[in-house]
């Protein structure tokens, strides 16, 4: 297999289990070894008393990036730390986009970097997420090192 195809392979048996990135109506664009990219419609139900898009909801959208990128490789990989910066606001009908990049990974340990743009490339927001490897895979089979 691939690394392209272990990658779709891992996103497919995560996605199946990933109740709460579903329920907020994120959709996985592309997914690639050590990269992600999510999207979501902020609605109304998102916005907070500045009726702007919530941070929570981009932190979601942002931290399900990173996790699916984190696990591209078929081992379970968790968040070890996690933090964001908001750049501007998120606003009702938004659609807001997370690109997950790899930028360093070594024995149990890992870090990405996510941009968050609206549908205009308005950089909406930064993350950066360490992962940590556990126990475990997605599919029975190979991983990569």
């Amino acid at each position: 297999m691939s690394p392209q195809e272990l990658a779709e392979a891992s996103a497919r048996a995560m996605w199946a289990d990933d109740t709460a990135t579903q329920e907020l109506g994120i959709s996985l664009d592309r997914i690639g070894p050590g990269t992600a990219t999510l999207s979501m419609t902020v609605t109304p139900a998102m916005t907070n008393g500045h009726k702007t898009g919530h941070g929570g909801f981009i932190f979601a959208l942002a931290d399900s990036a990173f996790a699916f990128a984190c696990n591209s490789y078929n081992q379970r990989t968790v968040a070890q730390h996690c933090s964001i910066t908001y750049l501007a606001p998120a606003r009702a009908g938004d659609r807001l986009t997370a690109i997950a990049t790899e930028t360093a990974r070594g024995g149990r340990s890992g870090l990405y970097d996510v941009r968050v743009i609206n549908q205009n490339g308005d950089h909406v927001a930064e993350f950066r997420g360490h992962s940590r490897t556990v126990k475990g895979t997605h599919l029975p089979g190979p991983t990569i090192d």
